[in-house]
């Protein structure tokens, strides 16, 4: 796709999140939001997927570390064509598919249930070395946020997983630099985080603009060339990206937007793509 393209995809993400957020009346959009690129970019160019055989055996996986931020997720499976758009408005529903944190059971295109924040890492890590043990080709990529690399057990995945060479692990780092309580300085700073990835030996990719199309795509190119280590991309992005009163706002990590904010980010995101239609 060009980026043009990806970056309409995004911003129906972007509505699929606020849209399923709002009507929950909980979830985390803005960690969702700043990985509305990431999500975009590995569905609709990145991974060997198939919307139509959700469990082909030689897909892509993917593992989203950071659950909570599922409303990304989903929005992304949905514009991609796992299931109907229209079921995003049932997030967090009592007997919907579509639950607060990613569910194997029951939704299709999820490859890992997760939530519980630091263990994402360790199942892309197992997939990855079950690939290398059986000889498949498939990849693995996971995302994870800054906040949660502050878990010991990431750190312990990607010394297994450096020391493995698994050169078919593609770990994201969403590095929007907010947490639920505030900044990860303030919290407990992993900085410098490429540093600590190259001394688990990672190959590190260093992205300045995680929301940019460009950088995404050169980024994943080069862990593609990538040969006998895993790779770490870390992204710098904006929480909250797409929605002005969202952006950079710690408030909205974890919390739904009222009916008039989200008449507001609906109106933002319609021009966003109006905008885009006009290129």
């Amino acid at each position: 796709m060009t980026n043009l393209e990806l970056q309409k995809e995004a911003v129906k993400v972007r509505k699929g999140i606020i849209d399923g957020v709002h009507a929950a009346k909980a979830g985390h959009p803005g960690g969702s939001l700043s990985a509305a690129e990431v999500f975009t970019y590995l569905y609709f160019e990145e991974m060997n997927i198939d919307p139509k055989d959700p469990k082909k055996p030689d897909r892509d996986r993917f593992v989203l570390s950071k659950g909570h931020t599922a409303p990304g997720l989903y929005a992304a499976l949905a514009n991609r064509g796992y299931f109907p758009v229209e079921d995003l408005l049932t997030l967090r529903h009592i007997g919907s598919h579509l639950q607060g944190h990613p569910c194997i059971q029951h939704t299709p295109g999820v490859d890992a249930s997760s939530g519980s924040l630091g263990q994402g890492i360790s199942v892309a890590v197992g997939m990855a070395l079950s690939a290398k043990l059986s000889n498949e080709d498939y990849r693995v990529y996971t995302l994870l946020g800054d906040g949660e690399i502050q878990e010991g057990q990431v750190w312990e995945a990607s010394m297994f997983a450096g020391s493995h060479h698994l050169d078919n692990l593609c770990v994201i780092v969403d590095n929007n630099n907010l947490q639920i309580d505030g900044t990860i300085e303030e919290v407990n700073s992993p900085y410098p985080i490429t540093d600590k990835f190259a001394a688990f030996n990672f190959h590190v990719i260093a992205v300045e603009d995680g929301n940019d199309f460009d950088q995404l795509r050169a980024a994943f190119a080069e862990a593609r060339e990538t040969k006998g280590m895993p790779t770490a991309i870390v992204m710098k992005t904006v929480k909250g990206k797409g929605v002005s009163y969202m952006e950079n706002a710690v408030g909205w990590h974890g919390k739904a937007p009222n009916d008039e904010e989200y008449a507001i980010a609906v109106e933002e995101l319609k021009k966003a793509e109006e905008a885009l239609c006009q290129k």
